[in-house]
């Protein structure tokens, strides 16, 4: 690291510490499009994203999942790999992981402490502070360069060219469906969408793109051509070929850029996931270069695929299903895999949404599949009310398939006993289920209760204790200890 002069501060201490501090600044809510801050700060750091190939992903939906097969298929073939996603389901640490690992609290903090001294550097010599996300992405580029590691799987936080993370120039981009969502801050239209997220493309790379609408292919295969870009089409160069729903997951068969590969048993459920492999499938193949990846390679990688949060089974009797479905897109295609991967009857919703999404468009997609809606809300001051998602549900569903329970651990226990009751909806006893929806958030604060039960109640006291201990002695960053995302 280059010497600078820093602001005066003691290092984090414990895990709380380090993420209260990173809460402190700007959310991810909260946005100011420019690279300069991050920029800047990668400087300051030597520029550690320079010190390992990447594999950069957008798109609407989807990202996290390809991202991890990806990262799978790339430890199955003994590399060393490192990971960025976002936002993450129960803990902060999930966004940044090495050969396929969350980092522990004691290496979170130290690469919180690596970096924190240059925050105050340029909070004070830009025109707007560090973002907590932006923060983030900097830990994560850091970590992977003391690793180190072989290669890095990054995925956007929102949209493309100014997003924090696209100040490494990738060897292979990955554009996922291009739908519509944060049209706040992306634009109103699809092509708008897709001009953004095209500006992860950068000259002599290889982009891997999934199957597009025509106007946004347009837009991406324009930007391939303008910065020279070999281009790699789901449906021309790769795609499913067949897939079959299975107990636990389904059987595929992909054909990849050099080689067709069959017999391939994927643990996660629906079409989209299926898409997401062979996307994966085709970056990998794209980022080694030359040469057929062998066929036990592949059919191991994809076995040991998992996806938290989406469609995930975590309970049965009645069953529960997690999905982070959040925008018209991610619901449509969740309910599509639920026909195709399961029989519940009567089925039953738990929804918490944010206040700022289409959400009509998502109870929408949603309302053939669900027999009953339970409304709930989430802990983030974001979160739409549950009182006025019933609202809206009811315009959709009917006020008699509405319920609204505003505690989300209410909300699921109404959800279940609804389900195990399927005779009060025509059906058998015993044959229904439960899919809790709506947000990230949402998703993992039910994983929590439903999981890790007993680690969450843990692990709260904990943190109120040492909240309280922090406020009564001298605090890291000059921010105050409120958390903002």
């Amino acid at each position: 690291m280059t010497d600078f002069p820093v602001a005066e501060g003691r290092p984090a201490q414990t895990f709380n510490e380090a993420e209260d501090a990173l809460l402190s600044r700007w959310p991810e809510t909260r946005l100011e499009p420019s690279l300069d801050r991050i920029l800047a700060f990668t400087e300051l750091l030597g520029r550690p994203q320079d010190s390992y190939p990447v594999i950069h992903l957008t798109g609407t939906n989807g990202k996290t999942s390809t991202s991890r097969m990806i990262d799978t298929l790339l430890r199955t073939l003994n590399l060393r790999t490192g990971r960025f996603t976002s936002p993450h389901v129960e803990k902060m640490s999930e966004r940044i992981c090495i050969d396929g690992e969350p980092l522990s609290d004691e290496a979170f903090v130290a690469t919180f402490n690596e970096v924190a001294p240059y925050l105050h550097v340029v909070d004070a010599t830009e025109a707007h502070p560090m973002s907590f996300f932006e923060s983030m992405v900097a830990m994560a580029y850091a970590a992977f360069a003391d690793a180190p590691v072989d290669a890095a799987v990054v995925e956007v936080g929102m949209g493309g060219s100014w997003d924090a993370t696209n100040v490494v120039d990738a060897q292979v981009a990955v554009v996922l469906p291009v739908a519509m969502d944060h049209a706040q801050y992306l634009g109103d239209t699809l092509v708008d969408i897709a001009r953004e997220k095209a500006g992860i493309i950068k000259p002599g790379a290889t982009v891997v793109l999934a199957e597009q609408n025509a106007d946004v292919a347009t837009v991406l295969l324009e930007r391939a051509a303008e910065v020279g870009a070999t281009v790699a089409r789901e449906g021309m160069e790769f795609g499913v070929v067949s897939r079959v729903p299975a107990v636990g997951g389904q059987h595929l068969s992909i054909q990849g850029l050099r080689a067709r590969y069959d017999d391939l048993f994927l643990p996660l459920y629906g079409a989209h996931q299926a898409q997401n492999a062979a996307v994966a499938l085709a970056a990998v193949e794209a980022f080694l270069g030359d040469g057929v990846l062998a066929d036990d390679v592949v059919r191991e990688a994809f076995a040991l695929a998992s996806s938290p949060g989406r469609l995930e089974v975590v309970r049965r009797s009645p069953t529960v299903v997690l999905d982070a479905a959040h925008n018209p897109h991610g619901a449509a295609a969740s309910a599509a895999a639920l026909v195709d991967s399961f029989a519940f009857e009567p089925l039953i919703g738990v929804m918490g949404v944010m206040e700022d999404k289409d959400v009509e468009g998502v109870l929408a997609a949603f309302e053939p599949h669900f027999n009953h809606l339970v409304c709930t809300q989430n802990s983030l001051p974001r979160s739409m009310s549950a009182a006025d998602l019933g609202r809206l549900a009811a315009g959709v569903f009917g006020e008699d398939r509405v319920t609204v329970e505003p505690d989300l651990s209410d909300a699921i226990d109404r959800a279940a006993g609804l389900a195990e009751a399927g005779a009060a909806f025509g059906e058998s006893i015993g044959s229904g289920g439960v899919l809790v929806t709506g947000s990230v958030v949402t998703v993992g604060e039910a994983r929590a209760l439903l999981v890790h039960k007993d680690d969450a109640i843990d692990r709260a006291a904990a943190r109120t204790a040492e909240r309280i201990a922090m406020r009564e002695s001298k605090p890291i960053e000059t921010a105050d200890w409120e958390d903002e995302a």
